[in-house]
């Protein structure tokens, strides 16, 4: 299972809401450049990049920000935050970022999501973020009547390679994953699914990955690598390739040697 460190940016810096609450930010870093390193550095193979300011805008933001961390390293970065139409999907592609994260659009603009799915096969993904199990929109401002599950469905139908799916009352909360609706939602679909919010320890993320046979092929990790509550190192041997339990046994060893 991929874990995938995530960078919110919030006016260019590095930032963690709480349950998504733009008045409840705390910073953790003045240059995002230095943390997307630091991840990398650490055995991240994939970052998740969130232009906070961006979502409540409907448009990309911190375009330097973004450009600055795609231009430092080497693994590929999925962006999402204010992507609602072909022009910031390209824009993003054109600095380099291998895929578009589409929320508000899935909801609202169904029809442009299987324009994009079809200009840009296998790099479109859907974030998915709930509230009590309905979809909010607008940088999660505003709750829709629409079921996280049924616009999984759709999305998956349209051409979508992948759904992140984020518990909004879990998110920046360190009270665990919401294994229940992510069983749901990963049982309703076949494409990938990444889990988001509330994860705050290797025990979170080895519940996870016994949802891995279901299609929960990955996790973003926030606030707990921030506040150090899991170190990256120790999640990828938990949980990433080569983790303990996949390593075969040394047959050559024998007790009555």
């Amino acid at each position: 299972m991929d874990v995938i460190p995530a960078i919110d940016l919030l006016e260019g810096r590095c930032v963690r809401l709480y349950q998504g609450d733009y008045e409840k930010s705390q910073v953790f870093s003045e240059n995002p450049v230095d943390i997307a390193k630091a991840w990398v550095d650490q055995g991240a193979t994939r970052l998740h990049v969130v232009d906070l300011d961006g979502a409540k805008a409907g448009k990309i933001v911190n375009v330097g920000a973004i450009e600055a961390i795609a231009k430092s390293v080497t693994v590929p970065i999925e962006v999402g935050g204010g992507l609602r139409d072909r022009s910031s999907i390209q824009q993003l592609f054109d600095l380099g970022i291998q895929w578009g994260i589409l929320g508000t659009v899935a909801v609202e603009q169904p029809q442009l999501v299987q324009e994009l799915c079809q200009e840009f096969p296998g790099q479109i993904i859907i974030g998915i973020d709930a509230r009590n199990g309905l979809v909010a929109t607008r940088g999660w401002l505003e709750t829709s009547e629409v079921l996280a599950t049924q616009l999984a469905v759709q999305m998956q139908e349209l051409g979508a390679a992948a759904i992140i799916y984020t518990d909004i009352n879990r998110d920046g909360t360190l009270s665990g994953p919401n294994l229940d609706a992510l069983r749901e939602l990963a049982g309703a679909i076949s494409i990938p699914v990444i889990a988001s919010g509330g994860v705050s320890s290797v025990t979170d993320l080895l519940s996870l990955l016994a949802l891995e046979p279901q299609g929960v092929t990955g996790v973003i990790v926030g606030k707990a690598l921030y506040t150090g509550d899991i170190a990256l190192t120790e999640a990828l041997r938990a949980v990433g390739p080569g983790r303990i339990q996949d390593i075969p046994p040394n047959l050559d060893f024998s007790a009555f040697a």
